[in-house]
Formats: structure tokens, sequence, C-alpha cells
């Protein structure tokens, strides 16, 4: 389903008016040639009965008596007492209903067989004698109903048991008020195939409901069959498979399935898993069987029947099929099918999306399989090194946690747009964090677009976003952006809003816009649209305060982030020296003021001191003066992290400004597509985050049908698509880890030639070619590493921060003069928490590299002031003074005790 089958896709127009497969049956009312027929003679046509009387040639009395009827309201002429059990009726979160309690009305009469307390052949009244005991063949041993070959616990028996949590809820009222509360619900007083029934007004509703409430009369008919010999028609009232393409709130009782006469999902007409030429491959034949579909049935056309079963598994949650981690059985045939178990999301998605779910025709490794569409999810979850923790053995609290619809006070519509309580993400206990698929996806709604906001009638060439220069003229985009993609159409997220620019506990969100509701074909992408925008805002709702406490620092005490290695399958503790995740939101917040080049208009974090002080400095390479015109910092040494600085972040939530002749930089520093639109572009959290990928592209290995796109499980440490450590960098190890998926390595090789060597924001603007830098007037990245003095292995976290979401400085500069309350104050480590000079003769960590988590991963760069791009001096950086060495330029670079050419 990733990519259309091109020629098909074409013709979509003509295949919604001419779909054919399934043949069109009709029901009859024909008791006598179904199950429910339990004569032993008068014996059904193309029917296999489990039960029957062993005797008794009568039809009728087996459920009707004219003479001693069960006295019930409403009861037709009953012929059997009704159970004085106490049933444990459905619940969830997300229905809106008010009144779920015991079963009433008819559904009492149908639980008098299928709920296995009341033997089949018990009657009031038989033949004049009163409550005689009918003799059956194929009962349970007490004559109850049988349980099946497949096991009482399953989803494929009928009886039914006491348990009702795994069984479409009833007798619940369904009248406006309920359709107002949910609002994916048709309104009875609206449409005419939902009503009460009237004789004397001569009403008789498709659908009809019992004193405004729905029960088991409402979807199911006992005396019908279908008019094709041997379809099982489960009792429906209404088709049980889709006949033609939905149209989205026009329910059409000749051509959809019977759900559809009820349930009005926003979104669910054109998605991905009800549109023909997206939705189109096809169950195979022991799935169908065990499933009772009709053999070659698609997947379109089992529409809702895909993921849910009105009768499900034990243990399920909201009728979802085969929705539990129980015991897999597999039939003599191939297909597979639960035993009971605890609720499990993921299995409902895996049987499709993955390589062994023995579902669909061709699902055999999907992710180097282009024949077949349907993008393999579980294998990144459950064979990679790192993965989401989806799976109960891998939460923290050891089960399914997850609970949509849930949250503070009475929104509506909670559990249509998948809302969930922060708590429930671990905001006031971090036991309750966890991942599910329908915490990032909302099922009804995603489609085969590369836009959320794009017309799912005309499907893309995928689902996933535009990357390539290709794909981004599918999608009618000049540029990469962060827009969320069409299978994230339709799921929540939020969108902070902040107090302060700051970076650190000063620029954590003040509060959270949630985000909700499908968009449909709105053209508004702003972000400040009600419904969700970007991809960005799915993550912060569980990567940042929203989802757990503000405590920004690396400490171990309070409600802060969770801890790495708290959940199997996790990153584990203490790995780039990071012991806690970080709040991402806080890190990413992108404002107006500080893109470009420049001085940010607002605070960026960085220490700014109150007493004024100048100091010169000269350059040895340039051969001029750079004065400081800045502030004391807390040892009193003069210094400017304020002037030509701001806040730096990677472009996942806004812009930088930062084009090529801002940054006075080549655009092809970068990879494609980043060369594209440099400083004007945005990008997706997943262009870093997913499936490990070829050393030269962010895109999954395979291409468009190959890995799928999502973090849902890497080989590599932080579900990074690639390598990152204090290792990072050329030439070296780390030559082809993450950084080099989007930055063309070339550019910071020490092989690098004239020709080769482009423009980088990272050079000086004046002085000779000559001296100890070579390449310097066009990229210190090269001349640090090739220079006569070259700086041995080059990496990355030198001056670069470990976790370059977004920080205080430009560039992600690393700035051991000034480190901050972003980083706790080491045993033995002198000077203010707030700012404090690192790594020199006598600190804790000496001239080595200095390991401060989560964001100093083996830095060594100082910087006394801060430059404009391409107008860098050697003097802007060195030690500001005291208690460091006080050296600055090439001299502190080279041959002293801070010196940074030859460290590990």
């Amino acid at each position: 389903m990733r990519r259309g089958r091109l020629n098909r896709a074409l013709l979509v127009g003509a295949a919604l008016l001419t779909v054919t497969g399934l043949a069109v049956a009709a029901s009859m009312a024909d008791i006598r040639n179904t199950k429910h027929n339990f004569s032993a003679l008068v014996v059904p046509s193309a029917v296999n009965r489990t039960a029957s009387a062993s005797t008794e040639s009568q039809i009728c009395a087996f459920c009707h008596t004219p003479h001693g009827a069960t006295d019930a309201p409403k009861a037709p002429l009953w012929n059997r007492q009704l159970s004085g059990a106490t049933y444990i009726p459905y619940s969830s979160t997300s229905i809106d209903a008010t009144d779920l309690g015991q079963p009433g009305g008819k559904s009492k009469l149908c639980l008098s067989c299928h709920d296995g307390t009341i033997a089949l052949g018990s009657v009031n009244v038989l033949n004049r004698v009163e409550n005689p005991q009918i003799g059956f063949t194929g009962t349970q041993s007490d004559g109850t109903i049988p349980e099946g070959p497949h096991g009482a616990s399953t989803g494929f028996t009928r009886r039914l048991g006491v348990d009702l949590r795994n069984d479409h809820p009833i007798s619940f009222t369904f009248d406006a008020a309920q359709a107002a509360r949910d609002t994916e619900l048709y309104t009875p007083a609206t449409v005419a195939h939902l009503a009460n029934r009237d004789a004397k007004q001569g009403i008789k509703p498709t659908l009809p409901l019992e004193d405004n409430k729905v029960e088991c009369i409402s979807c199911h008919d006992p005396h019908v069959r279908s008019d094709v010999p041997g379809e099982n028609i489960k009792f429906l009232r209404v088709n049980r498979f889709q006949q033609q393409p939905p149209v989205q709130g026009q329910f059409d009782a000749k051509n959809d399935l019977i759900c559809l006469g009820c349930h009005n999902k926003e979104g669910w007409a054109g998605s991905a898993h009800a549109h023909p030429a997206v939705a189109d491959e096809h169950y195979q034949s022991a799935a169908a069987q065990l499933r009772e579909f009709p053999d070659n049935t698609q997947v379109w056309r089992a529409a809702c029947l895909n993921c849910h079963d009105p009768h499900t598994v034990q243990g399920s949650r909201r009728l979802l099929r085969e929705g539990t981690d129980g015991p897999v059985t597999v039939t003599n045939q191939g297909a597979r099918y639960k035993q009971g178990g605890n609720p499990a999301i993921e299995e409902v998605c895996w049987a499709c999306h993955s390589a062994d779910g023995a579902v669909l025709q061709g699902q055999i490794d999907p992710s180097n399989n282009p024949a077949f569409q349907v993008p393999d999810i579980k294998t990144d979850f459950t064979t990679m090194a790192r993965h989401m923790p989806i799976q109960s053995a891998d939460q923290p609290a050891g089960y399914e946690v997850h609970s949509i619809g849930s949250g503070p006070g009475d929104q509506p519509r909670r559990g249509q747009d998948f809302l969930e309580d922060p708590n429930n993400l671990g905001k006031t206990d971090l036991t309750n964090r966890h991942a599910e698929c329908t915490d990032c996806h909302n099922p009804h709604r995603v489609m085969k677009n590369r836009l959320f906001n794009s017309d799912n009638s005309t499907p893309h060439l995928a689902g996933t976003h535009a990357h390539t220069p290709a794909q981004l003229a599918e999608a009618g985009q000049t540029k990469h952006t962060n827009l969320a993609s069409g299978v994230l159409r339709g799921i929540w997220g939020v969108e902070p809003q902040y107090g302060s620019t700051a970076f650190g506990s000063a620029g954590v969100p003040a509060t959270f816009e949630v985000k909700r509701g499908d968009p449909g074909v709105n053209p508004n992408t702003d972000v400040s649209a009600s419904y969700l925008t970007r991809e960005y805002q799915i993550c912060f709702k569980c990567h940042s305060n929203y989802a757990y406490g503000n405590d920004v620092s690396n400490t171990e005490a309070g409600n802060g982030p969770p801890l790495l290695g708290s959940f199997s399958g996790g990153t584990p503790y203490s790995t780039n020296v990071m012991k806690q995740y970080t709040n991402q939101a806080m890190e990413y917040q992108s404002p107006t003021d500080h893109m470009a080049e420049g001085t940010s208009g607002s605070p960026t974090g960085a220490y700014d001191g109150s007493s004024g002080c100048s100091v010169t400095n000269a350059s040895t390479e340039s051969g001029i003066n750079l004065t400081i015109n800045g502030t004391l910092d807390h040892d009193g040494n003069c210094t400017d992290w304020r002037n030509d600085n701001h806040r730096s972040w990677h472009p996942a939530v806004r812009e930088t400004g930062r084009t090529p002749a801002v940054r006075k930089a080549d655009a092809n520093d970068w990879r494609s597509p980043f060369n594209l639109a440099v400083g004007e572009q945005t990008m997706y959290c997943t262009d870093c985050h997913g499936s490990s990928t070829a050393p030269d592209t962010v895109v999954p290995n395979g291409g468009e049908d190959g890995y799928p796109w999502g973090p849902h499980g890497s080989n590599d440490n932080f579900l990074l698509k690639g390598g990152w450590s204090d290792q990072t960098g050329v030439p070296a190890a780390g030559q082809n880890d993450l950084c080099f998926r989007c930055h063309q390595p070339d550019q910071y090789r020490p092989t690098a030639v004239p020709g080769v060597v482009q423009l980088s924001g990272f050079r000086m603007a004046l002085g000779s070619g000559s001296g100890c830098l070579s390449f310097k007037l066009t990229n210190l990245h090269v001349a640090h590493a090739t220079g006569v003095n070259g700086v041995v292995n080059f990496r990355c976290t030198y001056c670069h921060i470990a976790v370059p979401h977004g920080w205080k400085n430009k560039a992600f500069l690393a700035n051991l003069n000034d480190v901050g309350l972003e980083a706790p104050l080491l045993a033995g480590e002198a000077g203010s928490a707030d700012s404090r000079q690192v790594r020199y003769t006598g600190a804790p960590q000496g001239t080595g590299r200095y390991y401060n988590g989560p964001y100093y991963n083996g830095a060594v760069l100082k910087v006394r002031k801060f430059a404009r791009s391409g107008e860098w001096l050697d003097v802007n950086c060195g030690s500001s003074g005291t208690p460091g060495n006080g050296i600055a330029g090439v001299s502190w670079m080279n041959n002293n005790s801070e010196t940074c050419r030859s460290l590990p």
C-alpha cells in the first residue's frame, strides 16, 4: 500500500464506478436453512450445523411457544428462561455511551443460548409438556452451546460467555444526545435506517432500535440467510462486506457493510484501508477461511473487519481482531489465531504489517519485496537493537497502559480523535510511558497521500512525506517541509507555547495547545490550525514536559524526564554520557528573532553579565585585532556571548532563515534534498530517527518500497538512522555516521583538495591563504583537519553539542567557557552552576575532552566571542581567563595545556 500500482491509480475514477468481485447477496427470511434450525429431521440446505436436536423435528419450538412463554418485556412468545447470570459489560475510555450496564431487551433472549449458562434443549413447553429437556448432539457436555473447533477464548466462537468486554456493546441508548457526544455516529432522528420499529405507523427501519437502545437485533435477524447458497452472512441485516467504495456521510444499505449504518467515521471513505486502489491486497485462503470470508477477499471489501471483530478474542479491547498477546494457534491450513491473552494493539496491525502474519497474499519479506505494497512495521519493532516500547513486556508498567479517549474534563470527541490523558503518557508516573500504533496513527483516517490535507480520493505513490526531488514534485512542493504526511492524518499532537526564548528551564513550554480532528482537504497548513499539521506535534506529546516533569537538568531526582534504559529495547543508560531523555519542545524552540544571522533580539540562554568591559586580542592568522566589548563573567573575565549569537536549531519546527547568502556558504555543503532551499526549508524528526539507512541518505533501505519511514526501530542508539557518538567525524570509524547522511562529508575530510572544498560559514573573511591552516578562507572544517598542524581524530562533538535538536549558541557550538544549568556540577567542579569554565589544568576532568551529559560528549571548544558566519577569527576561540590558561587563538589551540590537536 506504500506505492500505488500507477496504472490503477490513473483509473481510480473509473474503478470507483465499476468495482466488481464479490457477488451482491441479499438476505431472505428462511430459518429452515440456517444454523438456527435445530430440527433433527428437517435438515437445512448448504449449512453445516455443529449442534442439533437428537430426535425433535420441530424448528420454531426451540425458541417460541404459543402458550407458557416467558413473561418478559417484548419477548416474542419466548420458549426459554432468561439467564440469571451477572454479565461483565463492554467498556472503554473511548465510548461515549452513558448507560452501559447489564444486557436487557431482546439481547437477553439471544444470551439465553449464547452465554452458555442454559442448555440448548432447555425450553418452557414442548408438546404440552412443561420444562422438558430436548436431547441434543454437538453441544458441550452439559448441553450448552458448543465452543466450536477453536475454543471459547477465541474470536471464532459464538459461546460468548458472561464476560462481554470483547463483544459489541448492547443495551445502551442511541439517540441524538449519544450521537452528539460521539460525533461520528448518525443521528437516528435524521436517518430512516435507524429507528424504533412501529408496526402501526409502518416504520420498519433497516437497523431497528428497541426503546432507543442498541440490542443484538439491531444488527442481527435470527431468521435470515443469504440468497447465495452456503454463504454465511452471520444473520446480519445488512452486508457483511463492502460492495462499492464508501461515500463519506452517506450510508447505502445496498453497497455498504453494516458497520457504516451507525458509524460515520471522519476520513474513512478514501482512507488507506478503504480505497479500492490502495487496499487492493487479497486475503490468503487459509486466513479467509478462518474468518469465514469469501476466498480472495480484498482488504477494502473487508473494511472494518480487517481490524475489528464484533465478537473478538477474549482479552482484546475495542473489538480489535486478534488484539492480544495470547498464545497463537495455527490451523492445518496455516492461518493464525489467538487464544485469549491481554490487550496488545500492535498485534492487530502486525497481522498485515509484518512478514509473518500469514494474512495477505504475497506477504513474504515485505521490506525486500516491492511487489507487496503493505509496509512491514513489525520487523523494525521486534528485530532491531533499539525500538519503541510497543509490546507490554517492553513497557515499564508491564501491561498495555495506552487508552484513547482518556483525559481531564469533559472534552468531546476524545475517543474519535484518539486523545490520551497526559498522565497516561507519564506526566505523573513514568511507569505509564509507552508507545502504541495509535499514538501516532489514526487508522480510520490514514491515507496514501504525501500531505495530510490532500484529497484522499486520488492516492499518491506513497503516504509518507515527499523527500526526493521527484516526490516533492508529485506533492506539488518545491522544497522539503515538515508538514504531516497522509499516514499522520487526523491523529493528535501538541504545539508548545513559550514564556521565554532562553534555552534551559526558563524556556520550558508554559502550556501546550492540543491539535486534533480530521482536517479533510482544508488548504490551511498553518501551525495555528486546530488540527495537526506537523510531524513534530506528534513527537512533542511524548518527548516534552507535556508528558513528564520540568526538570531539564541531568539529575535523577524529582519528576523529570525518563531515564535511559527504563524500558526494554531502549538505548542503554549513560550512552553518550546521557542518563535522561531531554525536553525536546524546549530544545527545538525556534524564535523568529533568532533566525538568520547576527545578534538575537531576545535571550539565548548563554550567560550575559551585568558589568561592562573591553579587551583586545591580535589574530596571528588574520593580522587584525578582535576587540571584545562585553561583560564580566563570574570569574571577572571579559567575555561576550550575547553579540553575534543566537539560538540554533535543526529546522524540524521552523526554518532557520540562514540561507547560503546569509551563511556565506555553498548550498552543496548539504546532500540532496537539503541543498534545495537551505535556510528556507524544514525537516522531519524522522529524517534522523528510524531504520538504519545507507551512508549517503536518510531514505530507508530499499527506497520507497523498502523499510518503512518512522521511528519504530533501528540498530543504532536513540533510534537514529546512523551512528552518533564522541567518535563521529571524518576520517574515522564515524565517517559514515548520522551527520553525514545530510551533511556532505567531503566538506569535513582531511584529504580534501581545491575544487572539492566549498565555501562554509565556518571560515575566515580576512587574512592571507598562508599560515598553519590551509583552506581557512574557504572552509575551516577542512582546514582544521588538513592544516600543517591538523587536528588528529577530528570529531563533531569537539565543537558541537551531543543533542543537536536546538541550543543556546549559534551553530550548536559547545562553549566550555560558559557551561551552565544544562549540565550538572560534577564532583569537585568549581564555579557557578549557571555559568562556569571547565577543561583546564586542575579541573576534575583535566584538559582532556569534557564529558557531562546530555549535551557535552567529549567537547573541547571554548568561545570568547561569537562571530557572524564567514567572519571567524582564531581569537574568537580560547580560554576566557581564570581558572583556564587565558590563552586565545592559535596559541590556545596548539602547544599549551588546553591544546585540542591530539585528543582521543
